[in-house]
């Protein structure tokens, strides 16, 4: 009889074929905490004196296989050689998997990512679900490492070297039927087949999957050097070396140690406990967590939104409309006319195919977005989203028209990025229904959604929109209803700085390095190009207004000449099928660190206003609006993480430096006196 576990059951059927079955107590995901792989090591000791026929292992959660590594414990590592002796312990418990004496299959659905694939992996065969919801991948690199339970050393000679690094260096996870081209997992079948097919395995167990002659070539000595530099050089494009650490390490141990397992092993361990004591490895697994906060904000409602009607087909209505049929919703999407909508409709066929890839996908996708001109879908809408331009007159027309189609039980959102919602509302006879959803361009890309909400609005709306968030995959950020909320508001005066940096003959691509050198994923001038240079004026006077902010002509004189950036072909700088080109930096020109400075710091500065005004609930909110909503550089754990990590102190006398050389736009806000780690109480008594 085998020992049942708190977290594994496990059974031995009429033909001696053992099912171990994963399921976590107390949690909706089954992740590789330290108690369960000693637990998984206690049953596999005892497999080994009941000498089955063979194993399958399963999980018993509905979302999946096994999500990874318990990512919460990593942050109680407190050195070196407690990181490395978790991570053997890892290891030791996968090599006692993979040297059973029996056939071993994993069966795999849902997600099966970092450890769980890892456990895979040290299976003899391993089966994958083949529909849309099954996710494999070793995604470690974004928490600041790479593969610790022998990932690398079992994934690189099972693929080859291009798909296996592929998938460890990007991160990235592919469906059943992808792992089933590249040979990570044996089949890709139905739900209905998955258990026969384990069966037949451990009855009548075939040779173990082989890579093909030039895959297994990728590995050899030889070729290694050669194609080490081929991914050092892709890695660079998106990975500086001294902010994310790991990707570089893990070529490096490919490089020396890919044809001997147990030195790959050894090396993989070493290396990883370095990289997860580290300051970017801390700082991403506390990103990640953020993120599991955000998640966490949707996720205690039984609402269930279906029918989704947008009012707006530009880039942004049209986009959001685009990114709800693809999550599953159905959307109508109303403008003037169909000539209108048409290239919203376009866009999102495009998404579908990129996204979808496969014809039929696609097509179910297209059927679930209908182009509406005549707004016929509002009777039935869960959600009527209107993302028309940004004007509070032409905004309350529209809602006065929609509200008496609407049902009473239905959400009425709006998608502005900087209008208060006590201005729009004054037209509607139910005023606590409207609620701000501020997505971000590009929408299918940016994960943050601002949750506007002021004390009007109704506190069931508030959880309802914050549900629809996570329904479409979207991490919700609840923010008060004040001028430009929280990502606009903060963001706007670092581009105004870069703006003025410019004006004052700073080399935008200058500024731009600088920013990317800080951790920024796209320079100032290139993002407000992005954004569009008449929308940044638009959201900097409005915001002007209320916060007394002063523009830089010179970015009114590009608007007003029709530069308005990467939509018009030219803004800061010129553009050619979408991309800027830069002139070469003029090495003349010598910019000392108060480039970095003047933008940074005035970013903080409004940083230290929002926690003040209490824009959001938690600090760890604006952390975690900040990165998700702007980039702002993970690796340093947002904004507020990095004023603590650098000290609140220093960057507050900074901030003194910069309002006497430059003016009251860096006159240190109020709240420096509650986030700093010593009294600023007389020097602000004094000022």
């Amino acid at each position: 009889m085998m020992e049942n576990r708190p977290d594994l059951n496990t059974h031995i059927d009429e033909d001696n074929i053992a099912w171990l079955h994963f399921d976590k107590q107390d949690s909706g995901t089954n992740v590789l905490s330290a108690s369960v792989l000693e637990g998984f090591y206690e049953t596999l000791l005892e497999l080994v004196e009941c000498k089955p026929r063979g194993l399958v292992i399963l999980s018993d959660k509905p979302n999946g296989f096994i999500a990874g590594a318990d990512v919460r414990e990593f942050t109680q590592l407190e050195n070196y050689d407690q990181a490395l002796d978790a991570i053997q312990r890892g290891q030791a418990v996968f090599d006692r998997l993979a040297a059973l004496p029996f056939p071993t299959v994993a069966l795999i659905h849902g997600f099966c990512l970092g450890g769980g694939l890892e456990l895979s992996l040290a299976c003899r065969y391993r089966i994958a679900r083949d529909d849309k919801g099954t996710r494999l991948g070793l995604p470690e690199v974004r928490l600041g490492i790479h593969p610790g339970f022998g990932g690398s050393a079992r994934l690189t000679p099972l693929v080859g070297a291009l798909h296996a690094m592929d998938l460890m260096l990007s991160g990235r996870t592919v469906d059943g039927r992808t792992a089933k081209r590249m040979g990570i997992v044996d089949y890709a079948l139905p739900e209905r087949h998955l258990k026969t097919a384990a069966r037949a395995l451990i009855l009548d167990p075939p040779p173990p999957h082989k890579p093909a002659r030039l895959q297994a070539l990728t590995n050899h000595a030889w070729v290694r050097p050669v194609l080490a530099k081929v991914f050092e050089y892709q890695v660079g494009k998106k990975a500086r070396k001294e902010h994310y650490p790991a990707p570089w390490a893990l070529i490096d141990i490919w490089r020396n140690f890919a044809d001997a397992e147990r030195d790959m092993l050894h090396a993989e361990a070493e290396s990883v406990a370095r990289l997860i004591v580290g300051s970017t490895a801390q700082n991403l697994i506390r990103v990640f967590l953020l993120q599991e906060q955000l998640k966490a904000l949707g996720n205690h409602s039984d609402y269930h939104p279906q029918r989704v009607h947008v009012v707006g087909a530009g880039i942004m209505g049209g986009d959001i409309a685009a990114w709800c049929a693809f999550r599953g919703m159905q959307v109508t999407l109303q403008d003037q006319s169909p000539e209108r909508i048409a290239p919203a409709i376009k866009r999102a066929h495009q998404l579908f195919k990129r996204r979808l890839r496969r014809p039929r996908p696609v097509q179910e996708a297209m059927d679930r977005l209908m182009p509406d001109h005549r707004g016929l879908g509002v009777e039935r809408a869960d959600v009527v989203i209107e993302a028309i331009f940004e004007d509070a007159d032409a905004k309350r027309q529209l809602y006065a028209q929609l509200e008496p189609r609407m049902r009473a039980d239905a959400i009425l959102a709006t998608n502005t990025s900087s209008i208060p919602l006590g201005e729009l509302r004054t037209v509607l006879k139910q005023p606590q229904r409207l609620v701000g959803l501020h997505f971000f361009n590009p929408v299918a890309k940016m994960q943050l959604v601002e949750i506007v909400r002021d004390e009007v609005t109704d506190a069931d709306v508030v959880l309802r929109a914050t549900t629809f968030a996570r329904r479409i995959d979207r991490l919700p950020l609840p923010v008060t209803s004040t001028p430009g909320f929280l990502v606009n508001r903060i963001l706007m005066p670092y581009l105004l700085e870069a703006v003025q940096l410019e004006s004052e003959g700073v080399p935008a691509i200058e500024i731009d390095r600088q920013a990317v050198a800080f951790g920024m994923p796209m320079g100032p001038v290139e993002l407000a190009d992005t954004v569009g240079l008449d929308i940044c004026l638009h959201v900097a006077e409005n915001l002007g207004e209320h916060f007394n902010v002063e523009l830089p002509q010179r970015l009114r004189d590009l608007v007003s000449q029709g530069n308005l950036g990467r939509k018009s072909g030219r803004g800061f700088y010129q553009y050619k099928k979408g991309k800027p080109v830069k002139p070469v930096w003029p090495r003349v020109h010598h910019a000392g660190e108060e480039v970095i400075d003047r933008m940074i710091l005035r970013m903080l500065n409004e940083v230290v206003a929002c926690l003040r005004e209490k824009v959001v609930e938690k600090a760890d909110h604006l952390d975690g609006g900040m990165v998700y909503g702007t980039g702002f550089a993970p690796f340093r754990g947002g904004p507020l993480h990095y004023i603590e990590s650098t000290g609140a102190d220093i960057l507050y006398q900074r901030l003194n430096s910069l309002e006497q050389k430059f003016g009251i736009r860096f006159k240190p806000d109020s709240g420096w006196k509650d986030v700093a780690g010593f009294s600023l109480s007389d020097n602000m008594a004094s000022e």
